[in-house]
């Protein structure tokens, strides 16, 4: 159970667990629960598997599987067991009986990039236990091994590919800066849609979008015929090195945001909206170029600098009318990673700060790949078939 001395961190993510919960880490809560018991039916036995030891009080004797309901579904362990001795891990016990801390556990060793201290503690909340710091690190290293397991798995034939980018706040050199966090997503020849990558780094832009794009490609990722996406300079020339050839849509809905920037004045920006609305809502290229053309006019005299910035960024957003109508709507935008850009929000505020590059690596890979088990139940997302 948790302790009553809880520091205001731990409340903190206590609260926001049991408002929102933290769906889709059975995996991750497995593997830290077997090492747990592992850990603790050594301690009981005085010797850990294969230790020659006089104080030896008994023998392994390999693992039962144990299925357990959750509220976050169904979860199977290893159970160890013992001959020689009486045993039974408490860490599973007391884990299911205490599902709140069980959480808490999980959720402090991601908001704490997993150090050897905080887990140490974490390991004691949760279990009971007091382990070493090499005990530590494998149960931490198996979080990390599934992690990039998923990280570097094959891809394959995506259509449509979506990229998108967030900061958060990582110490570095005795500094706080700007991590770039890279995601993408993808739509594959039947419909489903799929989250291909996520990458955590510290570099320029350009050099960071170039290393991303070819690690897909490096996994297999192929068949791309559009890719959509805002319009970062770095992310442009990666993107144009990397997929050269392939269609580029810029994200309609950042850049309608945009057109407000270029308003004289504050009351036009309803009309602006309106009218980069229309040149997005047209049937097809040709009456979208003409009502852009009339827009360009419209504001070359009242609003210059609209005018020019209509003409030269709003064809970029166009290129989603090669393809057929009735996959524009979902592909006219990047806005399909929106929910997961949240979800990452979510679970990053409760640590404001990471550690390093690797802490904020790990939490956002975990929260990835949690949507992606999602999107993988879902139904197709997008109908392929030409209009």
């Amino acid at each position: 159970m948790a302790h009553q001395g809880d520091s205001n961190l731990t409340e903190t993510v206590v609260q926001l667990l049991n408002e929102n919960g933290l769906a889709h880490m059975a995996e991750a809560i497995r593997l830290l629960l077997n090492e747990a018991m592992r850990i603790e039916r050594a301690q009981v036995l005085e010797a850990d598997l294969y230790q020659r030891t006089d104080k030896r009080r008994g023998y392994a004797n390999g693992y039962k599987p144990k299925t357990v309901d959750t509220r976050i579904g169904p979860i199977t362990f290893e159970v160890p067991q013992a001959r020689g001795t009486s045993f039974y891990p408490s860490a599973l016990e007391r884990g299911v009986r205490s599902e709140r801390a069980l959480k808490l556990a999980i959720a402090e060793m991601y908001v704490q990039g997993v150090s050897t201290r905080k887990v140490t503690e974490v390991m004691r909340e949760l279990c009971g236990l007091d382990v070493s710091s090499s005990q530590v690190s494998r149960a931490a290293s198996l979080l990390d091994e599934e992690l990039e397991a998923w990280r570097n798995r094959p891809l394959g034939e995506y259509r449509y590919v979506f990229l998108d980018a967030r900061y958060e706040k990582v110490r570095h050199g005795g500094a706080v800066v700007s991590c770039a966090v890279l995601i993408a997503a993808g739509i594959d020849p039947s419909g489903h849609r799929s989250l291909l990558g996520v990458s955590v780094s510290l570099s320029e832009a350009d050099v960071h979008w170039r290393s991303f794009l070819a690690t897909l490609q490096e996994r297999g990722l192929y068949g791309v015929q559009l890719i959509v996406s805002d319009g970062h300079a770095g992310l442009k020339s990666a993107r144009e090195a990397r997929f050269s050839g392939v269609a580029w849509q810029r994200c309609q809905f950042h850049l309608q945001q945009n057109a407000g920037h270029y308003a004289p004045r504050v009351a036009m920006r309803g009309e602006i909206a309106a009218d980069v609305r229309a040149v997005f809502d047209a049937p097809d290229r040709i009456d979208a170029d003409r009502r852009l053309r009339m827009a360009v006019e419209k504001y070359a005299a009242t609003a210059p600098k609209l005018s020019a910035w209509l003409e030269s960024d709003v064809p970029e957003s166009l290129s989603v009318f090669a393809f057929p109508r009735c996959q524009r709507r979902r592909t006219r935008t990047s806005n399909m990673l929106e929910r997961l850009s949240k979800e990452i929000k979510r679970r990053t505020r409760v640590a404001t700060l990471f550690p390093n590059e690797a802490s904020l690596l790990r939490l956002v890979t975990a929260v990835v790949m949690e949507i992606s088990e999602e999107w993988e139940t879902e139904k197709i997302y997008l109908r392929m078939e030409s209009d």
